[in-house]
């Protein structure tokens, strides 16, 4: 039986180690209660900020969902496993993996597409946006897939963080209110195509969410 005061310090220490807004949480949550951390593919080091948050995550055991692609998605993984840290997921697509230094559970993500371009490995994105409660992105100050996984969290009603790595800044984002002031930061050039490509992804949400996963324990692959 989980008593209202394990509900409270459950509830306390995800906001505590994501830095979000703290909100009551359900028994249910303590199980499913997961971030979602990501970035840009020419972030192949992880400063001591960013360490030291993915540290409080570590610290309060909260699950994570990571993608295989290289660049912050290994760097992070690379991390976690210094750390020993068990509560690890890897998506990959079409049953490939690229990364998966930890060795893992890996869950496979059907796409849409044959074509290995952008929409290709988006449809894991897209997956990991909906089961996360909240998401850790680590940007390089260009990367459009950073940002549209900040995009794809914010419109489900889920906080993020980004951590500019040209400003070493953090950015706490909590609404689509945050994500227009953000847009309004961005060169006009970069603010154009995301613009775009978030119409695009909202208007093939239901698609890509539709018979797109299949469970397996094991994958053929890369292990870092």
């Amino acid at each position: 039986m989980v008593t209202d005061r394990e509900l409270l310090r459950w509830s306390e220490a995800f906001a505590e180690a994501v830095e979000v807004t703290h909100k009551p949480l359900g028994v249910s949550d303590i199980h499913r209660n997961k971030v979602f951390i990501g970035g840009s593919r020419k972030v192949s080091r992880l400063n001591p900020e960013v360490k030291n948050r993915i540290d409080r995550i570590i610290k309060n055991r909260l699950p994570v969902l990571i993608g295989d692609a290289n660049g912050a998605d290994k760097a992070v993984q690379h991390y976690l496993r210094s750390r020993n840290y068990d509560r690890v997921e890897v998506f990959c697509v079409e049953g490939f993996c690229r990364n998966n230094a930890g060795n893992w559970p890996l869950r496979a993500v059907r796409s849409t597409t044959e074509k290995k371009d952008y929409s290709f490995y988006e449809a894991k994105d897209i997956i990991m946006a909906d089961e996360a409660s909240a998401g850790f992105m680590i940007w390089d100050g260009k990367s459009l897939g950073t940002l549209m996984n900040i995009f794809r969290l914010l419109s489900r009603q889920k906080q993020a963080v980004l951590y500019a790595v040209p400003m070493k800044e953090f950015s706490n984002l909590k609404s689509m209110a945050d994500w227009e002031n953000l847009l309004v930061r961005l060169e006009d050039g970069l603010r154009q195509q995301i613009e775009k490509r978030s119409i695009g992804d909202e208007s093939s949400l239901q698609t890509s969410r539709q018979g797109n996963l299949f469970p397996i324990n094991r994958l053929p692959g890369h292990t870092a």
